[in-house]
């Protein structure tokens, strides 16, 4: 096939699969199947090479991050289930303020607590979100929204164990100890500007009367709440305040709740040992107990087997168990869609679409830059056209896994862009969008502001870092 041809091809089954999730309804995972499937067969790889890609395209990426999605999504399951992300979001207030509020909720959202699930952690965090609103200043309400909107929605594409963000080094073949640290140095600063700009945006623009309303639960959303995460955000005691003497304070009372800290060290553990991977393998150090204890894999389910551990001694067996059951059934879509992002990938690669667009970037600063926005640019578009940040940054990613090696970027560069890109614009086709209007109590027209403008400049500012980390890397 031609140049032209491959492109065309390629730009038609992505098309396809956007189509079938927007206007038909159909699932994504089917989507991206049907997807793969069509564009094998049409770039000539016929039905016994096209099913052999989509196949092997789907184990491969299963063999690199399928476990560590389980057990991320896991550790998220129980610490939900244990009130650690309750207690977490009153010891904040206690300890930074209201003032200081919208950025350090964001930054924690964005850094801890990406494992959990958006739609579980919006229904925690609103209530307190609300609750400490008026203490915040002018257009606190519209701050904390837009605070938790930009700290969920960074997390989940650009922060290890975030789903969105594994998913991308899966695809792209980034090593996880890297893409955590070069996550969290993009998606810090990425927090702070943003919040920042959002609040002094806000703060010109928001009208109570036409952007606020009386907050309705939904009752679809209040009934699917998750055991051991009630709406009301006290600590045990009836006080917000309790909660800052589990980070710092002498050993519980009897009676009384475990330690915070004590709930999340296996998390945070797993995380340490990650990045010490990474920093290991800059330094030359070969050990075989570091690469043991560094392999994701191995950290991570150190870190599943912890938080059981806390949770069977401090809450009890069944309750773990519940908690573990619920995380293997939410999991099984993510699993099942990044698998087929990597069938997708597989097939991209196989048609040739890496050759054809290699040739137009060359390896220098200039061309390398180029290539990083059009990264960019193809996830904002499939976010626009889908409506969901997981599924654009993922469908992004296979698009553009062949591309890589012509590139001359770190593949970490490409996946940190595309988790950038899926984060644009996030409007009424997205779930998220939806939840924070009616939990925090906005209009339509307050959480275009919050939602849409304040995590589309997280976007544009996230590859404003990335951008900045090409020319040092």
């Amino acid at each position: 096939m031609s140049d032209v041809q491959v492109l065309l091809t390629t730009a038609a089954a992505v098309l396809v699969v956007v189509l079938l999730v927007v206007r038909l309804q159909v699932n994504p995972v089917v989507s991206l199947v049907v997807g793969a499937v069509g564009l094998g067969l049409a770039t000539g790889q016929g039905v016994e090479g096209t099913l052999g890609t989509v196949t092997g395209g789907f184990g491969s990426i299963m063999a690199e991050v399928g476990l560590l999605i389980g057990f991320g999504v896991l550790m998220g399951a129980m610490l939900d289930e244990l009130g650690a992300i309750r207690r977490l979001v009153a010891a904040l207030l206690r300890v930074f303020g209201p003032q200081r509020l919208p950025y350090t909720f964001g930054l924690a959202l964005a850094t801890v607590l990406q494992s959990i699930f958006i739609d579980v952690m919006l229904v925690i965090s609103a209530p307190l979100a609300r609750r400490v609103a008026p203490h915040i200043g002018p257009a606190g309400t519209a701050r904390m929204a837009t605070a938790i909107a930009i700290g969920l929605e960074t997390g989940i594409v650009l922060v290890v164990p975030g789903i969105g963000a594994l998913a991308l080094a899966g695809l792209l073949g980034v090593p996880l100890g890297q893409m955590l640290l070069l996550g969290v140095a993009v998606t810090v600063p990425t927090v702070v500007v943003s919040v920042a700009i959002m609040s002094a945006v806000l703060r010109r623009t928001w009208d109570p009367a036409r952007d606020e309303q009386p907050v309705e639960v939904p009752a679809a959303v209040a009934a699917g709440s998750p055991a051991g995460s009630p709406a009301a955000p006290t600590a045990p005691g009836g006080a917000a305040g309790d909660a800052t003497g589990d980070l710092t304070g002498d050993a519980p009372a009897p009676g009384r709740e475990p330690r915070l800290l004590l709930l999340f060290a296996p998390l945070l553990a797993a995380l340490v040992l990650i990045a010490s991977g990474a920093l290991a393998e800059v330094a030359g150090l070969e050990h075989p107990v570091v690469l043991l204890l560094s392999d994701p894999v191995v950290a991570l389910l150190l870190g599943v087997l912890g938080t059981s551990a806390v949770g069977r001694a401090t809450a009890g067996r069944e309750r773990v168990v519940c908690a573990v059951g619920r995380g293997f059934a939410e999991s099984g879509q993510i699993l099942l869609l990044t698998g087929v992002g990597g069938s997708l990938a597989a097939t991209v690669e196989a048609a040739g679409l890496g050759d054809v667009l290699g040739q137009y970037f060359s390896a220098g600063t200039s061309g390398a830059l180029a290539g990083l926005v059009l990264v960019w640019a193809i996830a904002a578009v499939l976010h626009v056209a889908v409506g969901s940040v997981t599924i654009s940054a993922i469908t992004a990613a296979g698009v553009l896994a062949p591309v890589v090696p012509t590139l001359g970027l770190a593949p970490v560069l490409v996946a940190l862009a595309a988790g950038a890109g899926s984060l644009f614009l996030v409007h009424v086709t997205s779930n998220t969008f939806w939840l924070l209007q009616s939990l925090l109590g906005q209009t339509t027209r307050g959480t275009l502001k919050t939602c849409s403008l304040g995590v589309s400049v997280a976007s544009v500012v996230a590859l404003g870092f990335v951008l900045l980390l090409a020319l040092v890397l």
